[in-house]
């Protein structure tokens, strides 16, 4: 009885000793022990915290229904790190990450089950300061191209000038217009979008701009275009480089004269209104193909933003996975905390060939599937994951000729800048961390 209870006097110490907050329940979720770490999260006296079930002590988002604890105990399956929210004595939300595991007796006998958990407060606030760093009107980033575009913006926004965003589909287009017109003179106008690729072409220019009474068999009454009710504001313009010839010497009026007259006017319709365009085309190979007017893309193309790939800031797959994470809970009412390291691994290696549109879909999908707090691969679609098992079937086939090609290039680039790790990075288009961590994985040190 002696060696008993001196042993479990020795265990209380070591319990307490630990930054961890640890507790214990039984078959029938009494807290049967509180070391003082818990103590100091919770703000709970362990006095008053044992005896009671636990979800009273804790009040965590995973209580009603999807205990870690319980499943522990009903499975036999440790968890590692879950990520929770509790409240503690005061009514604040605690972040913290939890581990579980059984208790068994010497019998081998379950007799309750034991969980250990960390204060992630000064983690969570870090995190959000980051967040908050890499976030700007919307446009979450830390990829260095995208900052520097970012820098410029309010410039841009200011000048009023025509502004022609580049990029694949998928890239954000949209969002840089929004954020050009919410930081300009005309963020009180309206802020008019129009998909050019949508639409065909006698239809677009009704769109663009308006039509009067009697135009056509229809037209019962006027009606306004899309210039009309940008007036004052913005017009963006998505997939300019699907017009036609006929429209764009339409659209080329507007730019040179200012004005435009609505479909079967005769009357023009001055116009005050600032343009941003988008294509996901090379309008320079359009205009040497004959299918884009040369005067118009030079009006366009004021000031121009090219916009990177997702493969190309792959930096910000995180930030953006955790945004779309904190979106999806807000609009489906979930409380989903993140997406498992071998799917951010998978996420991380992925070509995206959609680009931030495709990753959000992703996400989506995952929260479809996911019933639980953490999205796996079982969550994620079928053609992405068949692509991730093709790529790792055939990784150990290229990945030595791979590797020897990317430690060249390294090796080649910090030679051309005589191992400035600022400028080499700059040129490799990622960051000083990543060189040093290439170079350290290639040996040149």
């Amino acid at each position: 009885m002696k060696r008993s209870s001196k042993k479990n006097r020795q265990l209380e110490i070591i319990l307490n000793s630990i930054a961890d907050g640890v507790f214990t329940i039984d078959l029938n979720k009494n807290i049967t022990s509180f070391n003082k770490a818990a103590e100091n999260i919770t703000g709970i006296p362990a006095d008053q915290a044992t005896g009671q079930k636990c979800f009273d002590v804790f009040h965590s988002n995973i209580c009603q229904g999807h205990c870690a604890l319980e499943k522990t105990l009903e499975t036999g399956k440790e968890n590692i790190d879950l990520p929770v929210n509790i409240i503690n004595s005061k009514g604040k939300t605690i972040p913290i990450s939890v581990s579980t595991a059984v208790l068994k007796s010497e019998t081998g006998k379950v007799t309750g089950g034991v969980e250990t958990f960390r204060d992630l407060s000064a983690i969570e606030q870090m995190r959000k300061e980051m967040q908050g760093k890499y976030t700007s009107h919307d446009i979450i980033s830390k990829n260095h191209e995208i900052q520097n575009i970012l820098t410029v913006l309010p410039d841009i926004a200011e000048s009023g000038s025509t502004v022609l965003l580049q990029g694949p589909s998928g890239s954000g287009k949209e969002l840089f217009a929004r954020a050009i017109h919410n930081l300009s003179a005309n963020k009180d106008g309206r802020y008019v979008a129009v998909n050019c690729g949508a639409l065909p072409d006698t239809l677009l220019e009704s769109e663009l701009f308006g039509y009067v009474k009697g135009a056509f068999t229809d037209a019962k009454k006027n009606k306004p275009g899309r210039f009309a009710l940008a007036e004052g504001g913005t017009l963006f313009l998505d997939e300019i480089g699907d017009i036609s010839m006929a429209l764009q010497i339409k659209l080329l009026r507007v730019l040179q004269e200012g004005e435009y007259e609505p479909l079967g006017s005769t009357k023009p319709v001055k116009s005050n209104t600032r343009i941003i365009a988008a294509t996901n085309r090379d309008l320079k190979e359009q205009m040497a193909l004959g299918r884009f007017r040369d005067d118009l893309y030079y009006r366009l193309n004021v000031i121009k933003i090219e916009l990177p790939t997702l493969s190309k800031r792959r930096e910000d797959i995180p930030l953006l996975v955790e945004h779309f994470i904190n979106q999806f809970n807000l609009k489906k009412g979930r409380k989903i905390t993140a997406v498992s390291q071998d799917v951010m691994e998978a996420l991380m290696a992925y070509d995206f060939p959609g680009n931030i549109i495709e990753l959000e879909n992703i996400i989506e999908y995952g929260f479809v599937l996911c019933r639980d707090f953490v999205i796996t691969l079982d969550h994620l679609p079928l053609d992405f994951r068949n692509t991730i098992h093709k790529r790792d079937r055939g990784e150990n086939q290229t990945v030595k000729p791979l590797r020897q090609a990317e430690a060249g290039v390294v090796k080649k680039a910090l030679e051309k800048h005589n191992g400035h790790r600022g400028k080499t990075a700059a040129e490799l288009n990622i960051d000083k961390s990543t060189l040093w961590r290439k170079m350290k994985k290639f040996g040149i040190m």
